[in-house]
């Protein structure tokens, strides 16, 4: 079993940490709220540290899944970020989505340091974190994925070395480019349902196993055609995610057309009042406009 750290213990690292507790390794945890980090201690059993370098002291892997670019930065490169107190030749895993900008920042520090760096965001949302069943695609040098790996199985149903570093990053960029898209298709078709006067169940039993089925359409139809929207991934986190597909597709002359027409449609939602709603609520701006 190996010696870990966890950073950051929002609605997908509390559950993620935990996992790796149940696994049988040692494990440290840090949060920003340092009351969180506490209780998780208390609820599984590890330990919590006051910061980053801290929980790094003696870790063979040092994870992390935080809020965005400068978060990132904070925990790995501050006088109190975890570079400084991983020893030579630990690693470090992210779990972060975040631009590949900064993952090429980090990775050369990292190796400039002696450390190990794997970009490996993730998808499945809360329920996916909880249940141990995350996506996890990964970027980096074989040797460091082939450490990271058995780690990640403890809350991965599928975890992919994709390519080197970076790879990670804009693989999760292509998964919030098809869920944007997706998730707009079917909101219309429940709106359109609803308009014709049709069961938006009985729609989506029948559609859901032929060529229109979906994950989002599965675990999604219910709550959208109940109104309700307090879970799941937040609109202002995919926004998040989607300026950096934006801004990456500027950079490489990849076109997004659609990408950026439902970019705006999420800022309608944020000013519906929306940002916390998951993502499932492009269907309100839908009502709100019909």
């Amino acid at each position: 079993m190996a010696k870990l750290a966890f950073l950051g213990l929002g609605v997908m690292g509390y559950p993620m940490a935990g996992h790796l507790k149940a696994a049988g390794h040692e494990v440290c945890v840090y949060n920003r709220t340092a009351s969180k980090a506490a209780a998780w201690a208390d609820e599984h059993g590890g330990t919590h540290a006051s910061t980053p370098r801290e929980a790094a002291i003696g870790a063979d892997i040092v994870l992390s899944c935080v809020g965005n670019d400068d978060d990132l930065r904070s925990v790995c490169l501050s006088e109190d970020g975890a570079f400084a107190g991983m020893g030579k030749d630990a690693l470090f895993v992210d779990h972060t989505t975040v631009s590949a900008k900064v993952t090429t920042e980090l990775y050369t520090a990292a190796k400039a340091a002696g450390l190990g760096f794997v970009d490996a965001p993730i998808s499945g949302g809360q329920a996916g974190a909880e249940n141990g069943v995350l996506s996890v695609m990964c970027g980096g040098d074989a040797k460091d994925f082939a450490r990271a790996e058995p780690i990640i199985d403890a809350y991965a149903r599928i975890c992919r070395r994709i390519g080197e570093s970076g790879a990670g990053q804009m693989t999760k960029m292509c998964n919030q480019i098809a869920i944007a898209g997706l998730v707009q298709g079917l909101s219309e078709a429940l709106h359109f349902a609803e308009k014709a006067g049709l069961d938006g169940r009985a729609v989506v039993e029948v559609i859901s196993q032929g060529a229109a089925g979906s994950w989002q359409m599965v675990n999604r139809h219910e709550t959208m055609i109940e109104d309700a929207f307090e879970h799941g991934f937040a609109v202002d986190w995919m926004r998040k995610d989607l300026g950096i597909c934006l801004d990456t597709a500027d950079e490489t002359g990849a076109s997004l057309p659609v990408t950026a027409l439902v970019d705006q449609f999420y800022k309608d939602v944020q000013q519906m009042g929306g940002g916390r709603w998951d993502t499932s609520s492009l269907i309100k701006r839908l009502g709100e406009k019909g």
